[in-house]
């Protein structure tokens, strides 16, 4: 890669604790960036918190300060602001995309390997204008920079979700499921707008919604048009 990382993380709980009693662990995080690229790819385009509790401006990607002069790397940017991913960590970075790939429309777009660990993007291939993609992390132990917080699973309610176009996907995706150990809950009809829906586990555990007839394309038409 010509822009590596590195993102070491230090957590002062214990510190931060004593000084500010209650104070969310969120903020007792210091964040030291040396202006590379993060493992997942992401721009690191937000504010954190400091050490004083004051927001402090991240590092985006490459390696500028925010606001420095010189242009962008990428060609090809959003005009406006758009939703473009979802972050998790994995155990088997291998695993998560041979599951994403057999059992949902994603397919893989990148990955990549630096010396916090691996990182990979999927998404879907006719959404190259406007792609929504999900972000896999697999932290090697030592580097890990969030071996300190339990590890997110989006369970029980939590989920991604993926609407199939026939009545009969729902039963043959269930089908597939079922004998892969991976099924979590079999084919229910549910309320409006819910719709018929299974559900799926991959292979950290997270749940992975499969609806029909949900009306996420209906409602979407009728308030912002075709």
């Amino acid at each position: 890669m010509d822009h590596t990382l590195i993102f070491r993380l230090a957590q002062r709980r214990a510190s931060t604790e004593r000084e500010q009693p209650g104070r969310p662990a969120d903020h007792t995080l210091i964040i030291e960036l040396d202006l590379r690229v993060c493992v997942t790819g992401a721009a690191l385009d937000r504010r954190v918190g400091d050490a004083d509790g004051r927001d402090a401006p991240c590092a985006p990607i490459g390696s500028r300060l925010v606001g420095a002069s010189d242009g962008p790397i990428f060609e090809h940017r959003p005009t406006t602001p758009r939703w473009t991913h979802i972050a998790l960590r994995v155990a088997d970075i291998d695993a998560s995309i041979a599951w994403y790939e057999t059992f949902t429309p994603l397919r893989l777009l990148d990955r990549r390997q630096d010396e916090l660990g691996y990182g990979a993007w999927l998404g879907q291939p006719d959404m190259a204008e406007h792609p929504f993609i999900l972000v896999l992390a697999q932290f090697f132990e030592a580097t890990d920079p969030f071996k300190a917080s339990p590890r997110e699973v989006l369970a029980p309610f939590a989920h991604l979700g993926i609407e199939l176009p026939e009545r009969a996907d729902i039963e043959a995706i269930a089908a597939r499921a079922e004998p892969a150990g991976c099924l979590a809950m079999p084919p229910t009809e549910m309320p409006p707008p819910i719709g018929y829906i299974c559900m799926l586990r991959d292979p950290d555990g997270n749940m992975v919604e499969f609806s029909y007839d949900q009306g996420v394309y209906a409602k979407a038409r009728e308030v912002w048009g075709s």
